[in-house]
């Protein structure tokens, strides 16, 4: 390959990458909605925890996702792998759908790409509905009231974000600093 082939080439492999990473949701936070019910309280939750995961997710090489704290923890890759289920299972209740323990095999790119949207299916659904209660979490014949998804699910994936920002500092390879999770926005 010649030297301009060999640009041509890294250009249009970083705008592919650039369009790909334009293409997925929580870059930044939706606006709000202007009203406070249980379903755009909920929603706003998920929106948070999509943004939280984008970043902490974004641009990690494979010693970010190789590591892990201890040599019984779990890899920041298994991290992903974790945080992913719990989406599938916020989704499948909003899709009232049921949650099944089938193994997928995914890319960390596939991994993130769906997380985030899972994320943002959960989110629309609920900052239309009037009844958050149908939501129910299912495993089988099994109905869990949608108060679990709260301290369940959404919780548990906030945490492991913030594990990944703590793995990935680890690893010397930082969030973007220009991310501010209070305004949900990235500074130019």
């Amino acid at each position: 390959m010649n030297k301009f082939s060999l640009i041509l080439f890294s250009i249009w492999s970083i705008s592919g990458f650039s369009q790909e990473e334009d293409a997925l949701p929580y870059r930044e936070i939706p606006d709000y909605s202007d009203n406070y019910t249980a379903g755009t309280v909920v929603a706003r939750m998920i929106d948070a925890l999509g943004f939280r995961f984008y970043w902490a997710s974004n641009t990690l090489s494979e010693k970010d996702l190789a590591y892990k704290a201890t040599d019984e923890g779990r890899t920041s890759l298994a991290t992903i792998e974790h945080i992913y289920s719990l989406s599938k299972t916020i989704v499948n209740a909003t899709q009232k759908q049921s949650n099944s323990r089938d193994k997928e095999d995914l890319s960390y790119s596939e991994l993130r790409s769906k997380t985030l949207q899972n994320l943002k299916i959960a989110a629309d659904i609920l900052r239309e509905s009037d009844d958050i209660s149908q939501y129910k979490i299912i495993f089988g014949e099994r109905e869990i009231p949608f108060w679990n998804q709260v301290n369940g699910p959404i919780a548990d994936a906030i945490w492991h974000c913030g594990q990944l920002v703590i793995y990935r500092r680890v690893t010397g390879n930082p969030i973007n600093p220009k991310v501010n999770h209070f305004s949900g926005k990235v500074s130019d």
